[in-house]
């Protein structure tokens, strides 16, 4: 890859792939009726004074478990395919650290606990402002929390990187538009699909 804005999205397709993939995966792990105990919201029911959820039905510990165990599955089976190609010199991850199936985990675990975690503050917000689980707002808010039903997982994901890899301000910056970018089609492509209520 000679051109360098190609090869800086390489490196962050490359990176993200695996977490990627898990959350399309988390997505029809969730809705299997596979694991009811799981199947509880983070929040327990909580209601605050507003009398509105703390986060809502939607986000349960089924969804942050499956975030976690794809996630490093994901990473785990990605690390396995890139190991002795080019492509592995474009990943991240393996700036500081060699490709092994422990770190791949660990790493893959990070970044779907990330993503998921990211999720609540937004959830959190929606809540107060009195938007349903899985509704798009309405009024002068509706574009705004659309763009952070985008970006907020994938923010969470470049923390981790900062963390784990050694990356620029600026090349955060383009992850998080790029990635939100990507969530969105993702997000289209799975509302087709049937596998998400809404489009964004």
């Amino acid at each position: 890859m000679d051109h360098p804005t190609v090869e800086t999205l390489g490196r962050m397709y490359v990176s993200l792939l695996p977490v990627i993939l898990a959350g399309i995966l988390n997505m029809v792990w969730c809705s299997t009726g596979l694991a009811p105990a799981l199947a509880r919201p983070v929040d327990g029911g909580r209601v605050l004074g507003d009398g509105r959820r703390l986060f809502g039905g939607n986000k349960t510990w089924k969804g942050l478990v499956g975030m976690v165990v794809l996630g490093a599955a994901a990473a785990v089976l990605w690390g396995a395919v890139l190991a002795g190609h080019r492509a592995e010199e474009l990943n991240l991850l393996y700036e500081r650290h060699d490709n092994t199936v422990p770190y791949n985990a660990l790493a893959g675990a990070l970044l779907g606990l990330a993503y998921a975690l990211a999720e609540l503050p937004n959830s959190y917000l929606k809540r107060r402002l009195g938007v349903e689980p899985g509704r798009t707002a309405d009024g002068g808010a509706k574009w705004l929390l659309v763009v952070l039903d985008q970006a907020d997982s994938v923010i969470g994901c470049a923390v981790v990187l900062a963390v784990l890899c050694p990356v620029t301000p600026a090349f955060l910056v383009g992850l998080v538009v790029v990635g939100s970018a990507t969530h969105l089609v993702l997000n289209l492509l799975l509302y087709a699909v049937r596998l998400r209520h809404n489009p964004f």
